[in-house]
């Protein structure tokens, strides 16, 4: 059995310190829940604030992945979420998961920009998916809106995945689509998929948490409200291989057909 926790927190736009305490908060109680892998939303660190962008990224092992690394050592977890990365290429939204020593499991660029909160203009894609190591199997890494695209979420199932990770800022006017397309992601890999939302407002924008666990049949594990609170899922990775044995969809694909044949051109 694997415990997961997911930290359902209200981000602070601008305030690191703040969120840090939080996120400690969270960690503590990850901890005493007996949790193995602890999720964090999207930006946690310094919320949403692309403006300021190149103020608040720093390189992998700086700032607020430092204190991903820190927290996952200090409370024995392997924990994950995203924060601004600063490179040669620019400033990206980046995923980190962290062993419980703090050692770097793996890190993840945001591939898919959402163009409605102005990513385009302010963060360099990244081009390529990741599989990180850990003691449960290989987790695939996605952030928010990539949860729209399913070829991304395809290819690291078919790498090995047996979870998914996506940490988000997912507003309430689409909260609908949130819950539908983790669970897509979750039945047609026949895999978990845990994902974690934030929570309170930004602005105008409202976000719902929401945050949940969905396993390989698309049974929802745990539903979060729109509370800050700490949400906690157990999971039994066997049922991957019961559900592939049921359904056999990676024995059903045939990947040769799948090719658009256009008439009447």
């Amino acid at each position: 059995m694997l415990t997961i926790a997911l930290a359902q927190m209200d981000v602070r736009t601008g305030r690191p310190e703040a969120n840090l305490a939080r996120a400690r908060d969270f960690a503590a109680q990850a901890q005493q829940a007996g949790a193995d892998l602890l999720l964090l939303p999207e930006l946690w660190y310094h919320g949403y604030d692309l403006e300021r962008g190149q103020e608040w990224a720093a390189p992998l092992g700086e700032g607020g992945f430092a204190r991903m690394a820190a927290l996952a050592q200090e409370f024995n977890l392997h924990l994950t979420g995203s924060t601004l990365e600063r490179h040669g290429g620019g400033v990206s939204n980046t995923s980190a998961l962290y062993a419980p020593d703090g050692a770097l499991l793996g890190s993840y660029r945001k591939i898919h920009r959402f163009r409605l909160m102005h990513e385009h203009r302010y963060l360099a894609p990244g081009d390529s998916a990741t599989l990180c190591p850990t003691p449960w199997g290989p987790t695939g890494l996605a952030i928010c809106y990539d949860l729209r695209f399913p070829e991304l979420f395809r290819v690291m199932a078919l790498a090995g995945a047996v979870l998914f990770t996506v940490p988000a800022q997912w507003p309430v006017k689409r909260v609908e689509a949130w819950l539908l397309l983790a669970r897509a992601r979750a039945v047609e890999n026949e895999l978990f998929v845990a994902a974690c939302n934030r929570v309170g407002e930004d602005g105008e924008v409202i976000f719902p948490g929401r945050s949940c666990v969905i396993d390989p049949w698309g049974h929802t594990l745990v539903e979060g409200d729109d509370q800050e609170r700490l949400l906690v899922a157990q999971i039994d990775l066997r049922e991957i291989r019961k559900a592939r044995r049921y359904l056999t969809v990676y024995e059903d694909r045939r990947p040769e057909a799948y090719r658009v044949v256009k008439h009447g051109a």
